[in-house]
């Protein structure tokens, strides 16, 4: 159980950036670097590290700007459901759970789930990007301490790491309930079927 939920914390952590997190759970395991890690296994270390390290900085950074922002989500958005499974698949064989172990076709299950789990975030994100048109830079730095500790958590601390990862898809699903009744207000009355067509707040 314990694996199942560091598994979860880290899909979650896959959900908030791209190559942080896959940087981090290197790192963490610098004696194998990523040798147990689905895709970057057959990477080379040191292009793997520069390429991780290169596009960490970037997300750091460029996500604290409006372009940046704008560019980053498309591409989270891509990639946020591959690299949940991939840290979900990942943190499942380092926690040898026994299960897994048993039937090695869960790994697909862990990865499915991570990765649906990571995507929801991402979505959940953009939306309130299309709707503010700039994240604060306080939720910014929100998502960067989030992304560090869920991938902590999922080394050290499973079931508080689980239990964020709970409570963030929580979040995710009343924010999403949220934004589109937003959306939906946008409409003139009585034409909220359409709430693009002649919209107060155009796109």
């Amino acid at each position: 159980m314990l694996g199942l939920l560091a598994a979860l914390s880290a899909s979650a952590a896959g959900g908030m950036r791209i190559a942080l997190p896959l940087l981090l759970i290197g790192l963490l395991r610098i004696d194998k670097l990523w040798s147990e890690i689905p895709l970057l296994s057959g990477v080379h270390p040191p292009v793997a590290i520069t390429i991780l390290v290169s596009w960490s900085l970037l997300e750091l950074f460029a996500s604290k700007t409006f372009v940046g922002q704008r560019v980053l989500q498309i591409v989270q958005i891509i990639f946020s459901p591959i690299v949940g499974a991939i840290m979900g698949i990942a943190i499942a064989q380092v926690s040898s759970i026994d299960e897994i172990i048993a039937h090695p076709w869960m790994l697909w299950i862990i990865g499915i789930v991570g990765g649906l789990l990571a995507l929801v975030l991402q979505l959940v994100q953009a939306g309130w990007l299309y709707r503010l048109r700039r994240l604060p830079i306080w939720v910014i730095f929100l998502q960067d301490v989030l992304c560090i500790s869920l991938v902590l958590f999922a080394f050290d601390a499973p079931q508080q790491g689980g239990l964020v990862a709970m409570i963030l898809l929580w979040l995710a699903i009343r924010s999403s309930k949220e934004w589109y009744r937003w959306y939906r207000s946008q409409g003139i009355p009585g034409d909220r079927g359409n709430p693009r067509r002649r919209k107060r707040d155009p796109d």
